[in-house]
């Protein structure tokens, strides 16, 4: 350790992992960005469809029990009652992920800032610093539309996160 900063080496192996997940976040990200209505809508079904699944899989449990208790018949219920109604209504789903969207690149901006600030002085840090900037940013501008333009914003924002998360990545491999 020199004056208190952590020093950090990459071996080539580190950097070619780091350079590939880069490009692939990268990529997926600019895919979302080209089609966000469909990416938001694409997410929307895949939460109800794991609601509904989790909600059957409960209510067999629930079923096959030999302790039939109304508790676990409740959870199964509000699974599947949940998973119908963002199947049924997709833009009340993505207003939700929307939601849940706000809160997340929030977390992810405050942590990208300070594995940034750790990473400090290293070649490439700053990148790490814009992506955690950016998430924040993506926060801000997703409460400002939520929820009334959640149905293309889900797959917008979450395809630019992903783009800016690869791109940190790649550019840290460079580094």
């Amino acid at each position: 350790m020199l004056h208190g900063q952590i020093i950090v080496t990459m071996d080539e192996y580190t950097r070619r992992r780091l350079r590939t997940i880069g490009l692939l976040l990268a990529l997926l990200g600019l895919l979302a960005m080209l089609v966000p209505g469909f990416t938001g809508l694409a997410l929307s079904v895949l939460l109800a469809v794991v609601l509904i699944l989790a909600g059957l899989l409960t209510g067999y449990l629930t079923w096959s029990s030999y302790r039939r208790r109304g508790l676990g018949g409740v959870k199964a219920a509000i699974f599947l009652i949940l998973g119908l109604l963002i199947l049924f209504y997709p833009q009340a789903g993505t207003a939700a992920l929307g939601l849940m969207l706000i809160v997340y690149f929030l977390m992810s901006g405050t942590a990208s800032l300070f594995l940034a600030l750790e990473l400090r002085p290293l070649p490439g840090w700053g990148w790490t610093l814009v992506n955690a900037l950016a998430s924040i940013g993506l926060a801000v501008i997703f409460i400002a539309g939520w929820p009334f333009q959640s149905h293309w914003m889900v797959g917008l924002l979450v395809g630019v996160s992903l783009f800016l998360d690869g791109l940190a990545l790649w550019m840290l491999s460079r580094a």
